[in-house]
Parts: structure tokens; C-alpha cells; sequence
């Protein structure tokens, strides 16, 4: 097997018809009363939003946007509003800069670095989502993808913290295809993917190759490629590989819950 771009073709009616028949099936079979979703204005919300809509009604459905200070863009709050209003979901905007900045204080910590700010502002959106699950009945449902799950970009307990996950079964580029199926706008599908966790964080900048290569990597990894057949098949230097592959291998605890022993 050589690895190209065809190996990660999609047939996105068939797929879009198993997550819808998922999202239902699990909603129906807890006896829950719809979904609660982060909606970022980027493609993996938007795609399981227009998911969730699909398999429950949008009436269903509740968005929340969660902009802070920091890292706000009027651009991504727009694109969030365009998405919301595309699948007729409510949509409610929380700004967390305040409850952020408290959090920061009582720490009592000075110069916290950005890192450790990121992982608190993931895990407060976190809070929020539940907080509003709960008081409506209805289940957070994730919007990772598998590039992210599998290379750990993602903080524990924050974004990662879902009751379902119905796309990380999809690598990001398959996402950007089932994107466009389920007709969500070009300049959002292909948007510079970011975590929003700090200013001008941008996923492929930090990883350092673009998810075309990295989706690519992955299914080799996954397929028990050796990481010099995958750095010969994808013209990458070997230290390339080696780096995606060390990611998959370090960020295992963060897909596991908590591990114990049998005593």
C-alpha cells in the first residue's frame, strides 16, 4: 500500500447517514431532550452541528459561543452567528473573560503561561456546556475530530469532554469534505484550524505540517506502517514522521479515562 489522498476518500451521504442514525438512536435510547454544542465558527462544530439538526430537529439543538478577551475575533463569532442561523439553532453567547480573569487571580500565580491559561479556558467552555446539559436534559456532544484525538491536540477534560463524539471517527481533511456536503460555506470548511486558546494559535503552525500530511501520517501509523515507508510515500523527512508518531504514542492517557488496578 502506498499512501495517497484516495485513501481517505469518503462517501459522504453513507456517512452522513450513520452519524445522523447514531445521534438519534443514542438520544432516543437515554431518553434525553436534544443536544448542547460549542459552535466555534470552525469547521468541526459546524459539521456536527449541521449533524445534530439533521438527526434531531434544530429545535433540539442549542449552540453556545464562548468568546473571551484574549483571543476574540469578530470574524469567528460571525462565522459561529452564520452557522447557528444556516441550521436554525439557538445560539447563546457567553463571555468568559471576566470568570476567566477571577480564575487567574485566586490562583495567585504570576506570569501563568499560555499553556496552562489554554487548558483553564477549555475546561471553563467545558463547565458551561454541562452546566447548561444538565439544567436542559440533553447531552454535550463533542466535536473532535480523529486528526486531534489521535495526536492528543485537544485538553483533557475540556474540549475532550463529551457525553458523544459522533466525528472523531473522521480524519480533519474527511471532516472538510462532509463539510461542503452538508452545505456549509467554503471560507468556513477550509478555515485555519485553531483551538482559540491563545492569540493567533494556529493548529498546522504548531504541528508544523498541514492536515493533509498529518491525516496521511496517521492512517499509516494506524495501518502498522513502518515511519520509514510513511516518510518514502509522503516525500517528509523522517523527523517529521517521527514527531506525529511520538504525539500519537505520548498523548494516549488523554483518550483513556482514568486507569486502575485489580487488587
Amino acid at each position: 500500500m502506498k499512501l495517497n489522498s484516495t485513501l481517505l476518500e469518503i462517501k459522504c451521504p453513507e456517512v452522513e447517514k450513520k452519524i445522523r442514525f447514531f445521534i438519534k438512536g443514542y438520544i432516543e435510547k437515554f431518553g434525553f431532550d436534544g443536544i448542547v454544542l460549542g459552535i466555534s465558527g470552525g469547521v468541526d462544530s459546524s459539521v456536527v452541528a449541521a449533524l445534530a439538526c439533521s438527526a434531531i430537529g434544530s429545535n433540539k439543538v442549542i449552540g453556545l459561543c464562548l468568546p473571551e478577551e484574549e483571543t476574540y475575533s469578530l470574524k469567528q463569532n460571525k462565522d459561529a452567528k452564520i452557522i447557528a442561523d444556516k441550521f436554525n439553532i439557538i445560539l447563546k453567547t457567553h463571555d468568559l473573560s471576566k470568570i476567566l480573569q477571577n480564575f487567574y487571580n485566586n490562583l495567585l500565580v504570576n506570569n501563568l503561561n499560555k499553556r496552562l491559561k489554554g487548558n483553564i479556558k477549555a475546561r471553563t467552555r467545558m463547565i458551561f456546556l454541562y452546566y447548561y446539559a444538565n439544567k436542559l436534559n440533553k447531552l454535550v456532544c463533542g466535536t473532535s475530530d480523529k486528526s486531534e484525538t489521535m495526536i492528543g491536540y485537544f485538553t483533557k477534560w475540556g474540549d475532550g469532554a463529551a457525553d458523544i463524539a459522533p466525528i472523531m471517527s473522521l480524519y480533519k481533511t474527511q471532516v472538510q469534505k462532509l463539510a461542503l456536503y452538508l452545505g456549509i460555506p467554503e471560507k468556513i470548511a477550509f478555515k485555519p484550524p485553531s483551538p482559540n486558546l491563545w492569540i493567533n494559535q494556529s493548529a498546522e503552525s504548531e504541528l508544523g505540517l498541514n492536515y493533509e500530511l498529518i491525516d496521511l501520517i496517521l492512517y499509516g501509523l494506524e495501518h502498522k506502517m513502518s515511519i520509514n515507508k510513511i516518510s518514502k510515500d509522503l516525500k517528509l523527512e523522517l523527523d517529521d514522521v517521527k514527531k506525529i508518531r511520538d504525539k500519537w504514542f505520548w498523548s494516549e492517557h488523554k483518550r483513556k479515562g482514568p486507569i486502575t488496578i485489580n487488587v
